[in-house]
């Protein structure tokens, strides 16, 4: 006998005007906004190691959790994939909501605190329209990534300039959307078909792989994303090589840093930490900052708050133009 399942036709949907938004566009740097001070050599290293990779035609990866919008740091990502120095964004499904609602109303982010005691968190009827869009993709044999940015531009969203999906599918970089059903309010909705999602990310997923084909040489970071960075990466990654091996080839001479708030790593961040600490359980560090990169990478930790290391390390690049 099936077991019973939520009757969502139930729930009520309100417009995204009758939300109030903890982000708005005044929140979004802009690219002369004055810069903090962060001085790190590691920075300086991996903003010649992507200077390195790029001229040498090799891949440079960013893989970016939702907080690198919502803190503002829109414009600076988007600028290093117009600029040339990222060949491949991967967000989470987070970072596709917030981009989404950015371009399309000038705001974003609600709070938990505050919708969630009536159940309303999420429930946001304009949001929902990514699952049409996901519909979309599988019928059309696109990525779910590709969709939204076809659909941010093609409509002429009001604020498409700070849309990271937008400026990909116009310069024609992947910046592709990597879903966890049941992770993200619009798998909430009514409209939500798992299996168009599935099949919208899980094209991206091989958009992916495809892109770390060229990571011999290259760079891949991994911008506050504690697991779909490290999880979607390793898989990927396994799947290269294990094609390159059978052509007698390595991808093994790579560089991975990971940018994040946490104190984790101290200075000896090369040796993943024993079970028995909590540090083990940490994903960047062991499988970007060891376990990938023990055949000939190497990696940096970067600890910091993304608008001190996201506008220094675009600023580190500029200066070397």
């Amino acid at each position: 006998m099936p077991y019973l399942e939520f009757d969502r036709s139930r729930l009520e949907i309100k417009p995204l005007e009758c939300r109030q938004h903890d982000m708005h566009l005044e929140d979004v740097w802009a690219l002369d906004a004055p810069i903090p001070e962060f001085d790190s050599p590691a920075l300086k290293t991996i903003a010649q190691r992507i200077i390195d990779a790029r001229s040498r035609g090799a891949a440079v990866i960013v893989m970016m959790g939702a907080h690198v919008i919502k803190q503002g740091m829109s414009r600076f990502v988007i600028e290093l994939l117009r600029q040339g120095y990222v060949t491949h964004f991967a967000l989470n499904g987070a970072g596709a909501i917030h981009d989404f609602e950015l371009a399309l109303i000038g705001a974003t982010t609600e709070s938990v605190a505050r919708y969630v005691s009536e159940g309303q968190f999420g429930m946001w009827r304009e949001t929902g329209r990514l699952n049409d869009i996901a519909k979309e993709a599988q019928a059309d044999g696109l990525g779910f990534g590709e969709a939204l940015g076809k659909t941010i531009v093609e409509e002429e969203f009001c604020h498409r300039d700070i849309s990271l999906l937008a400026a990909g599918y116009e310069e024609r970089v992947p910046v592709t959307v990597h879903v966890a059903l049941g992770q993200d309010i619009i798998h909430e909705h009514p409209n939500c078909d798992g299996a168009a999602l599935g099949a919208a990310s899980y094209r991206d997923f091989l958009i992916f792989t495809q892109s770390l084909t060229g990571l011999e040489g290259g760079v891949v970071l991994n911008l506050g994303t504690a697991v779909m960075g490290p999880e979607v990466y390793l898989k990927a990654l396994a799947m290269v090589r294990n094609v390159a091996h059978q052509e007698g080839r390595k991808v093994s001479r790579f560089t991975t840093a990971v940018f994040d708030l946490l104190p984790y790593a101290g200075e000896d961040y090369h040796t993943v930490p024993p079970k028995t600490d909590h540090r083990y359980y940490y994903r960047p560090w062991k499988t970007m900052l060891v376990r990938t990169v023990q055949d000939g990478g190497e990696s940096f930790y970067i600890q910091g708050d993304h608008r001190q290391t996201i506008p220094n390390l675009w600023r580190l690049l500029q200066d070397a133009r």
